[in-house]
């Protein structure tokens, strides 16, 4: 996590990684659909965050840097929601 208190890029190939028990160097910038439906499950257990994508937004998610971003921008939408 970074000092934002966001998933940054290393953190969300280390959570990748634990899907096949690999390194985080080893996780590939290409996403299939099993490692994404991992990784949303592993961000909502983490975060507490519920993700609703429908299939559209979670075809668009094809990279780790892609991934990235949604999971950012969750984060920030949870935060601005929570606030009065």
């Amino acid at each position: 996590m970074s000092d934002s208190g966001l998933p940054d890029r290393a953190e969300v190939r280390t959570m990748l990684a634990a899907f096949g028990q690999r390194a985080a160097d080893d996780v590939p910038e290409d996403l299939g659909s099993l490692e994404l439906t991992w990784l949303i499950a592993e961000f909502e257990q983490r975060y507490g965050i519920q993700l609703d994508l429908d299939d559209d937004r979670f075809g668009a998610v094809r990279t780790v840097d892609e991934a990235t971003e949604l999971l950012r921008a969750a984060v920030l939408a949870e935060r601005s929601a929570a606030r009065p």
